[in-house]
């Protein structure tokens, strides 16, 4: 990824920052995916970053300042979170409205095939699609291959399944897509589909997001979640883990291994 540094934009008596990033020989819906989900997040009123421009060679969003995480900030941001996702989409692993081209989690292509349930959905789409991928690159052992099918093949039955409706979800926030700035948080990069609301909160808490327990109590008072949300924490971990184990080396392996286990002994 080539990022090119601040410019200043003069355009209708208004300045803004600009923050232009560039990827030689990217798929053609790379950047057009990251502009409909930031689109689609902030329909919702999500505190996103503005997209100012795109093209399949680059995408030009306005630059976000920083500031120190503050618990005021981190309940605000957990209140938007939870209006976000109930906002909902069409159905479990629908793609951002009005874009149906390729999308993708990090620079890894994701699948989207809309489905009615979310197990057969997660099972399938989010933690499958990258386990034999996982395997062939040596990062994940036969032993705990073994145990995340078993996971899915239990997720896919329904076990899981709640009356929740397909939530709006960013689908990769970990703490490092989530910026800290003088207006509050603001979101970036997102794969946003529709999915379970408990997978962004299970991947904020997965690489530590300051002033957690804050946004946790923000997103309660406008969304109560369900009775024993924290149990099933490894549960939607599961995906975060199996993308990074497709390409971030055997500790993720370990710790998706680790995940699927817990995951099999919920349903003990």
């Amino acid at each position: 990824m080539v990022v090119r540094p601040t410019v200043i934009r003069h355009a209708g008596g208004v300045t803004t920052a600009e923050f232009v990033k560039r990827r030689p020989g990217a798929h053609p819906d790379f950047f057009a995916a990251e502009a409909a989900g930031l689109r689609w997040l902030g329909d919702a009123g999500a505190p996103v970053v503005q997209v100012l421009e795109v093209s399949a060679e680059h995408i030009t969003l306005e630059r976000v300042g920083s500031a120190a995480p503050t618990p005021v900030a981190a309940a605000d941001f957990g209140a938007a979170l939870a209006r976000m996702h109930d906002a909902g989409a069409s159905e479990f692993g629908s793609p951002p409205a009005g874009f149906d081209g390729q999308l993708f989690i990090g620079s890894r292509a994701m699948p989207s095939d809309p489905r009615p349930t979310w197990g057969e959905f997660y099972a399938a789409q989010r933690v499958l699609a990258f386990v034999d991928v996982a395997v062939s690159a040596g990062n994940l052992t036969h032993s705990d291959a073994e145990a995340t099918r078993d996971a899915c093949e239990l997720i896919a039955s329904g076990h899981f399944d709640d009356d929740e409706p397909a939530a709006r979800i960013h689908g990769d926030l970990w703490s490092g897509n989530v910026m800290w700035s003088p207006e509050g948080v603001v979101m970036i990069d997102p794969a946003a589909h529709g999915g379970h609301r408990e997978t962004d909160l299970a991947m904020l808490a997965l690489f530590g997001c300051p002033e957690f327990e804050a946004v946790i109590d923000g997103y309660q008072r406008a969304h109560r979640l369900r009775a024993g949300w924290q149990d099933r924490i490894p549960l939607h971990q599961l995906h975060p883990l199996a993308v990074h184990a497709a390409g971030h080396g055997p500790g993720y392996g370990t710790e998706l291994g680790r995940a699927a286990r817990r995951t099999l002994e919920l349903a003990a």
